[in-house]
């Protein structure tokens, strides 16, 4: 009975064991080992943390350099320049001037190919660029360079010395472009995006260099070569020679500003490097004179309203015992100039233009100079102990 009862336990328990492995081998087989479940978890854990460091690169300022890359250009421009050389004659030897007295000089010009570059953006499209009036503006040929290595020969379409802006145009349809943005909603301190082709580097490979920093100012007003810089956009985002005439984008990838100018204390032969003092032309700016260009207005101006001032505790009015604290002193009115039309009389003096105080030129040039021919400038004037209004309509006028 004894011996039954072993041989049957030993059967039932040599049936589980058969019944166990099966199920273990059936696990194995559908990868539900414990070594295989340890390993799936690490490369479970190892994917997450990959996509995560991979999704942590991805941010807005990548996002917005890939979305505004292709609408970036190359300028080249060629433009010829006359230089006056003087013509060689043997009697101009200082030996035979001595004795014969000074010689009238003759000139003949000699025309020399110059080579420029610089930054531009496409804006529609259609093939309407922007760029600086220093890269363009003067320019006898000019081939754009698109980010898919193709070359177009541009035409100038408008351009405008004073605000340093120029608009061009390329044949073709479907070009990537560009989303002009809001210069007056700049924030400082906020991220931007400085793009273009400094040093050339963009015929190396057809790409544009990036380079990022944030707003440093705004409003900044500068007078330079002829040229008013109204409302500059401050930025350490580097910005080299070359770089001109490029677009600083915000972070959503929205022109913000036209890339101009810099602050350097370093050049070289190829140029001027940053040392993270840029300016950029508020693209607000850009599109006044946008409109004026699509309404077929011309952009033409008159710097010049026929009057003479001096600034008030300036060496002038010292030396002409004057004394006034504020405004600027009309001191003498051209016949048959725009401010004689106006009314304006010598000893007037200039408080406010357009609603803009003045107590300096600089403070005059920045809004008189920035008026367009056909503009109205307001202007309020103290006359003796009255306040009075005059009008100057901007026209054009010379000095005779």
């Amino acid at each position: 009975m004894n011996a039954k009862i072993i041989i049957f336990a030993l059967t039932i328990l040599f049936l589980f064991g058969n019944t166990a492995c099966s199920a273990q081998e059936k696990r194995g087989e559908k990868g539900y080992s414990s070594s295989k479940i340890y390993e799936e978890s690490v490369s479970t854990k190892k994917d997450s943390i990959s996509n995560e460091l991979y999704n942590s690169r991805q941010n807005a300022i990548t996002r917005a350099v890939a979305k505004a890359s292709p609408a970036v250009v190359g300028i080249n421009v060629i433009q010829y320049v006359e230089v006056p050389v003087e013509t060689y004659d043997p009697f101009m030897d200082p030996f035979f001037e001595f004795f014969f007295g000074r010689r009238p000089r003759d000139y003949f010009y000699e025309r020399y190919q110059v080579r420029g570059l610089g930054s531009g953006f496409i804006i529609s499209p259609d093939g309407y660029i922007l760029t600086n009036h220093h890269v363009a503006g003067n320019a006898s040929k000019i081939v754009v360079t698109t980010t898919e290595g193709k070359k177009y020969d541009a035409k100038l379409i408008a351009a405008d010395a004073l605000t340093d802006v120029a608009l061009l145009k390329i044949e073709g349809d479907n070009f990537p472009y560009l989303k002009l943005g809001n210069s007056d909603d700049v924030i400082v301190g906020e991220w931007v995006i400085a793009m273009g082709n400094p040093f050339g580097l963009f015929d190396l490979n057809m790409k544009p260099t990036v380079t990022v920093g944030v707003v440093s100012n705004k409003g900044i007003n500068i007078i330079q070569e002829n040229r008013v810089y109204k409302g500059l956009i401050q930025t350490d985002a580097a910005i080299s020679s070359g770089n001109s005439g490029g677009p600083l984008l915000n972070s959503l990838g929205e022109v913000i500003g036209i890339n101009t100018m810099i602050y350097s204390t370093a050049t070289s032969r190829e140029g001027a490097g940053s040392i993270g003092i840029g300016w950029a032309i508020p693209i607000n700016r850009v599109k006044k004179l946008l409109d004026r260009v699509s309404n077929n207005i011309e952009l033409k101006r008159n710097w010049d309203i026929g009057i003479t001032l001096i600034e008030p505790n300036s060496i002038e009015a010292r030396r002409l015992y004057l004394k006034f604290d504020e405004g600027l002193l009309v001191t003498e009115v051209y016949r048959n100039s725009p401010a004689a039309k106006a009314g304006f009389e010598p000893g007037d003096i200039i408080l406010e233009i357009n609603g803009e105080k003045v107590n300096s030129l600089r403070d005059y040039q920045m809004i008189v100079f920035d008026s367009f021919i056909g503009d109205d400038l307001n202007f309020k004037v103290k006359r003796g102990d009255r306040i009075i209004d005059l009008v100057v309509k901007v026209q054009k006028y010379r000095r005779r």
